[in-house]
């Protein structure tokens, strides 16, 4: 009886997720511009929407499963880490807001590819990028599905096989017929659905552990060190440095934030999204990776960290209102796989066939293969989750710093640097990722540094000295990008 209580609500939870895609797709049909409505919303999103949707999709498994299962391994060192992501919303937006929308909308454009088409005027980059987004998009995309089935394992009693089909199937249906619309509108409401269960389980946690004293009594006596910023040695000190690069400044390279900063409606929409994000993500952040170092106080010998959330709802919530707070780390998951799986779609179908394939393809034609693709991305997703992988975070992680290598120099550079040219574009690409594998595969470190540093310093070395070295851009291309 308790499974259905708590499955009831999840299922409610999936159906309007599809209600949604359902509506959306009448606007879809009905726009003028299927590109412009499928891939960016019709630049739409006013302040509250746009807040929500960059918190849901940067907040994700690793935060909301991932995360924690590491903050209860590690302690209140690893909350503090985690505490670098807050400004994600504000900084993304506060550096890349105006001026992307600006341009975006002088261009015409509707993915980050038509913005770097129009600054460096390279097919080979473009090829190249496109190609390396697809790679690390797929790997961070299994990650979600695989915390996702794992949310339904752990939770429903379901095998992990039936719980990803479950997950899998509702974010596949309601992204593909949905369309960036759908994506933002689902955003919105899982961030809502996030900072409610957030909030509820934290409280919850803090009242069965007799306050927050007496929690971090009990941590201390089962291990001192958890109350340690460094973890008593298991953070190095450089590795804690190294995340304000991987989920501080290097998130100004990720395409599935950056994106956003194209699609709010005006000025307003921006501002208040900075100040409701920024909130919005302390309140995630510091909540939930707090509940995953306190749930060792209430679960001291949990094997299974990744499950410490769904464990303690579980244990801690009555069945309906367990279920109704699974929908917060489900939420965080499916918002990052939409906004995921859309880009990618838009990727392959924008900026590679319709570019160099099929320049004269009509709207209802890009509709049909856009839809397709999007569907076979997350079916091909779906096969390579079928076994799922532990350490979901370390996954999440590794895919994050390569977009960040791919994107941030000719992004940032090509934004606010005049001399930036497509030479040096290639050149930080692939020095940098190169540097990035080499590495990961040889686990080298360099000052105990997280390896997106070294590698990001390489992609910026080569990418100012090759553009020293290549030729100018054109006086076209600076009066659009710097003149306005």
């Amino acid at each position: 009886m308790d499974k259905i209580l708590i499955i009831v609500p999840i299922l409610l939870y999936l159906s309007a997720m599809l209600f949604i895609a359902y509506r959306v797709n009448k606007i879809k049909n009905s726009s003028e511009s299927f590109t412009n409505e499928y891939y960016i919303g019709g630049r739409s999103m006013g302040g509250f929407v746009l807040a929500m949707t960059i918190v849901a999709t940067y907040v994700g498994a690793s935060s909301f499963i991932g995360g924690p299962g590491i903050a209860y391994k590690l302690g209140l060192g690893w909350v503090l880490l985690a505490c670098i992501q807050v400004p994600t919303a504000f900084f993304t937006l506060g550096v890349l807001g105006k001026k992307l929308s600006i341009i975006s909308r002088k261009l015409d454009a509707i993915t980050i590819f038509d913005v770097l088409k129009a600054r460096y005027n390279n097919n080979f980059l473009n090829i190249l990028s496109s190609i390396m987004l697809i790679i690390f998009f797929i790997s961070a995309i299994v990650a979600q599905f695989i915390g996702g089935a794992r949310l339904f394992e752990a939770v429903t009693g379901l095998s992990y096989t039936t719980g990803l089909i479950i997950f899998s199937s509702v974010v596949i249906i309601y992204t593909t017929f949905g369309g960036f619309r759908a994506v933002t509108l689902t955003d919105a409401i899982q961030a809502v659905v996030m900072f409610a269960a957030t909030i509820v389980l934290f409280f919850v946690i803090l009242r069965h552990g007799n306050g927050m004293e007496n929690i971090m009594m009990k941590i201390k006596e089962i291990d001192p060190n958890l109350l340690k910023p460094d973890s008593g040695g298991d953070i190095a000190k450089p590795f804690i440095m190294s995340f304000w690069i991987l989920v501080g400044i290097g998130i100004l390279g990720l395409p599935a934030t950056t994106i956003r900063c194209m699609a709010f409606k005006d000025a307003k929409a921006m501002h208040n999204a900075m100040i409701i994000g920024t909130s919005l993500v302390g309140v995630l952040v510091l909540g939930m990776h707090l509940v995953g170092v306190m749930g060792r106080a209430i679960i001291p010998d949990l094997q299974e960290v990744d499950k410490i959330i769904p464990i303690l709802a579980l244990k801690n919530l009555y069945p309906i209102l367990a279920g109704v707070f699974i929908g917060g780390p489900l939420a965080a998951v499916m918002s990052t796989v939409d906004s995921l799986l859309i880009i990618s779609s838009s990727t392959l179908i924008k900026d590679l066939y319709v570019t160099y394939l099929d320049k004269n393809a009509s709207e209802n034609k890009i509709k049909k293969i856009s839809m397709w693709t999007s569907f076979l991305i997350g079916l091909l997703v779906f096969i390579l989750s079928v076994k799922p992988i532990s350490l979901i975070t370390w996954i999440n992680l590794f895919a994050l710093g390569g977009q960040e290598i791919v994107f941030f120099c000719p992004l940032i550079l090509g934004l606010y640097w005049k001399r930036a040219n497509a030479t040096g574009a290639i050149a930080s690409i692939f020095f940098g990722i190169v540097a990035y594998l080499y590495f990961e595969i040889t686990k080298t470190k360099i000052f105990s540094l997280h390896n997106i540093v070294p590698s990001l310093v390489v992609a910026l070395t080569a990418f100012v000295i090759f553009s020293l070295i290549g030729k100018k851009s054109d006086e076209k291309t600076i009066e659009v990008f710097f003149e306005y």
